[in-house]
Protein backbone atom coordinates (compact mmCIF):
# COMPACT_ATOMS: atom_id res chain seq x y z
CA UNK A 1 0.00 0.00 0.00
CA UNK A 2 1.79 3.16 -0.84
CA UNK A 3 1.61 6.11 1.63
CA UNK A 4 -0.37 8.76 1.07
CA UNK A 5 1.24 12.34 0.34
CA UNK A 6 0.66 14.70 3.31
CA UNK A 7 -2.49 17.63 2.79
CA UNK A 8 -2.35 20.80 3.10
CA UNK A 9 -4.22 21.08 5.66
CA UNK A 10 -1.65 18.41 7.52
CA UNK A 11 1.20 20.19 6.24
CA UNK A 12 -0.66 23.77 8.01
CA UNK A 13 -1.32 21.74 11.17
CA UNK A 14 2.66 20.98 11.23
CA UNK A 15 3.56 24.26 10.99
CA UNK A 16 0.94 25.37 13.51
CA UNK A 17 2.23 22.21 16.01
CA UNK A 18 5.15 23.60 15.26
CA UNK A 19 4.97 27.30 16.41
CA UNK A 20 3.13 25.89 19.69
CA UNK A 21 6.40 23.57 20.53
CA UNK A 22 4.84 20.50 20.20
CA UNK A 23 7.33 17.41 19.75
CA UNK A 24 8.07 15.21 16.32
CA UNK A 25 6.31 12.62 17.81
CA UNK A 26 3.23 14.41 19.30
CA UNK A 27 2.73 16.00 15.51
CA UNK A 28 2.91 12.51 13.71
CA UNK A 29 0.97 10.83 16.99
CA UNK A 30 -1.97 13.61 16.05
CA UNK A 31 -1.63 13.16 12.25
CA UNK A 32 -1.37 9.21 12.54
CA UNK A 33 1.72 9.22 10.49
CA UNK A 34 5.19 8.32 10.49
CA UNK A 35 7.88 10.43 12.39
CA UNK A 36 9.94 10.29 9.49
CA UNK A 37 6.96 11.46 6.86
CA UNK A 38 6.60 14.41 9.43
CA UNK A 39 10.13 14.69 9.68
CA UNK A 40 10.52 15.13 5.94
CA UNK A 41 7.57 17.27 5.62
CA UNK A 42 9.24 19.47 8.23
CA UNK A 43 12.85 20.26 6.46
CA UNK A 44 10.77 21.03 3.16
CA UNK A 45 8.89 23.66 4.91
CA UNK A 46 12.22 25.03 6.70
CA UNK A 47 11.32 23.65 10.03
CA UNK A 48 13.74 21.75 12.50
CA UNK A 49 12.62 20.55 15.57
CA UNK A 50 15.78 21.22 17.31
CA UNK A 51 14.94 22.70 20.57
CA UNK A 52 18.34 22.84 22.66
CA UNK A 53 17.47 27.19 22.90
CA UNK A 54 14.10 25.98 24.56
CA UNK A 55 15.16 24.00 26.72
CA UNK A 56 18.30 26.07 27.98
CA UNK A 57 15.35 28.60 28.54
CA UNK A 58 13.31 26.69 30.24
CA UNK A 59 16.51 25.39 32.79
CA UNK A 60 17.71 28.54 33.32
CA UNK A 61 14.41 29.68 34.36
CA UNK A 62 13.73 26.77 36.80
CA UNK A 63 17.38 27.38 38.00
CA UNK A 64 16.43 31.17 38.78
CA UNK A 65 12.54 29.78 40.32
CA UNK A 66 15.40 27.62 42.46
CA UNK A 67 17.51 29.99 43.48
CA UNK A 68 14.43 32.55 44.86
CA UNK A 69 13.60 29.65 46.40
CA UNK A 70 16.87 29.13 48.25
CA UNK A 71 16.56 32.42 49.09
CA UNK A 72 13.95 32.56 51.04
CA UNK A 73 14.14 29.45 53.14
CA UNK A 74 17.99 30.80 53.95
CA UNK A 75 16.01 34.15 55.44
CA UNK A 76 13.65 31.48 57.01
CA UNK A 77 16.71 30.04 58.80
CA UNK A 78 17.99 32.99 59.61
CA UNK A 79 15.07 33.96 60.93
CA UNK A 80 14.55 30.44 62.92
CA UNK A 81 18.43 31.45 64.78
CA UNK A 82 17.60 34.36 65.65
CA UNK A 83 14.31 33.34 67.90
CA UNK A 84 16.68 30.41 69.00
CA UNK A 85 18.83 32.99 70.23
CA UNK A 86 16.32 35.04 71.68
CA UNK A 87 15.24 32.20 73.73
CA UNK A 88 18.67 31.50 74.66
CA UNK A 89 19.41 34.45 75.63
CA UNK A 90 16.32 35.31 77.33
CA UNK A 91 16.58 36.95 81.03
CA UNK A 92 13.78 34.55 82.29
CA UNK A 93 13.54 31.07 80.97
CA UNK A 94 10.38 29.61 79.77
CA UNK A 95 10.43 25.59 81.00
CA UNK A 96 7.75 23.68 79.67
CA UNK A 97 8.04 19.90 81.45
CA UNK A 98 5.84 16.51 81.07
CA UNK A 99 5.83 15.15 85.06
CA UNK A 100 3.43 12.58 86.89
CA UNK A 101 0.88 15.85 87.24
CA UNK A 102 0.92 16.71 83.69
CA UNK A 103 2.21 19.12 81.95
CA UNK A 104 4.03 21.68 83.91
CA UNK A 105 5.88 25.44 82.83
CA UNK A 106 8.48 27.00 85.15
CA UNK A 107 10.22 29.96 84.59
CA UNK A 108 13.62 30.17 85.36
CA UNK A 109 16.46 32.72 85.55
CA UNK A 110 18.10 30.42 82.56
CA UNK A 111 17.81 27.67 80.58
CA UNK A 112 18.51 24.22 81.83
CA UNK A 113 22.25 22.64 80.82
CA UNK A 114 20.32 20.02 78.29
CA UNK A 115 18.08 22.85 77.20
CA UNK A 116 20.65 25.23 76.05
CA UNK A 117 22.65 22.16 74.57
CA UNK A 118 19.59 21.19 72.24
CA UNK A 119 19.04 24.88 71.21
CA UNK A 120 22.45 25.09 70.35
CA UNK A 121 22.60 21.91 68.77
CA UNK A 122 19.11 23.23 66.76
CA UNK A 123 21.56 26.58 66.08
CA UNK A 124 24.60 24.59 64.56
CA UNK A 125 22.10 22.89 62.13
CA UNK A 126 20.02 26.10 60.55
CA UNK A 127 23.50 27.99 60.31
CA UNK A 128 24.80 24.92 58.46
CA UNK A 129 22.17 24.43 56.11
CA UNK A 130 21.87 28.17 55.85
CA UNK A 131 25.47 28.47 54.90
CA UNK A 132 25.15 25.16 52.57
CA UNK A 133 22.15 27.23 50.72
CA UNK A 134 24.21 29.67 50.45
CA UNK A 135 27.45 28.19 48.67
CA UNK A 136 25.21 26.87 46.15
CA UNK A 137 24.36 30.15 44.83
CA UNK A 138 27.70 31.76 45.42
CA UNK A 139 30.38 31.38 42.95
CA UNK A 140 33.32 31.68 45.12
CA UNK A 141 34.28 27.90 44.31
CA UNK A 142 34.79 28.59 40.79
CA UNK A 143 36.18 32.02 41.54
CA UNK A 144 38.90 30.59 44.07
CA UNK A 145 39.92 28.00 41.62
CA UNK A 146 40.36 30.93 39.17
CA UNK A 147 42.24 32.57 41.20
CA UNK A 148 44.27 29.99 42.54
CA UNK A 149 45.32 29.41 38.60
CA UNK A 150 46.17 32.75 38.08
CA UNK A 151 48.27 32.88 41.01
CA UNK A 152 50.00 29.44 39.76
CA UNK A 153 50.36 30.74 36.24
CA UNK A 154 51.97 33.98 37.73
CA UNK A 155 54.42 32.07 40.19
CA UNK A 156 55.56 29.80 37.25
CA UNK A 157 56.50 32.97 35.30
CA UNK A 158 58.16 34.54 37.97
CA UNK A 159 60.16 31.26 38.26
CA UNK A 160 60.69 31.07 35.03
CA UNK A 161 62.34 34.43 34.89
CA UNK A 162 64.30 33.75 37.70
CA UNK A 163 65.56 30.63 36.19
CA UNK A 164 66.76 32.68 32.93
CA UNK A 165 68.21 35.71 35.46
CA UNK A 166 70.35 32.94 36.88
CA UNK A 167 71.38 31.07 33.70
CA UNK A 168 72.28 34.65 31.70
CA UNK A 169 74.47 35.71 34.79
CA UNK A 170 75.94 32.00 35.05
CA UNK A 171 76.47 32.47 31.73
CA UNK A 172 78.42 35.48 31.58
CA UNK A 173 80.41 34.50 34.32
CA UNK A 174 81.18 31.18 32.93
CA UNK A 175 82.43 33.62 29.76
CA UNK A 176 84.49 36.28 32.14
CA UNK A 177 86.48 32.89 33.70
CA UNK A 178 87.29 31.75 30.09
CA UNK A 179 88.42 34.69 29.52
CA UNK A 180 90.90 34.82 32.22
CA UNK A 181 91.71 31.80 31.72
CA UNK A 182 92.67 32.63 28.05
CA UNK A 183 96.82 32.79 28.06
CA UNK A 184 98.17 35.92 27.27
CA UNK A 185 100.15 36.05 24.07
CA UNK A 186 103.13 38.39 24.85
Amino acid sequence: MAVQPLTDDELDQIRRMHADGHTLREVARTLGRASSSISRASARLGLTWDRAAQTATATAAASADHRERRLDIVARLYGQIETLLDRLESPVYNFTATTVNGIETALLDEAPAQEVKALIQALGTAATSAAKLEAIDSDRGAEGARSMLIGLVEGLRAFTAAIDEDETETDEADQDDAAEDEPEDA
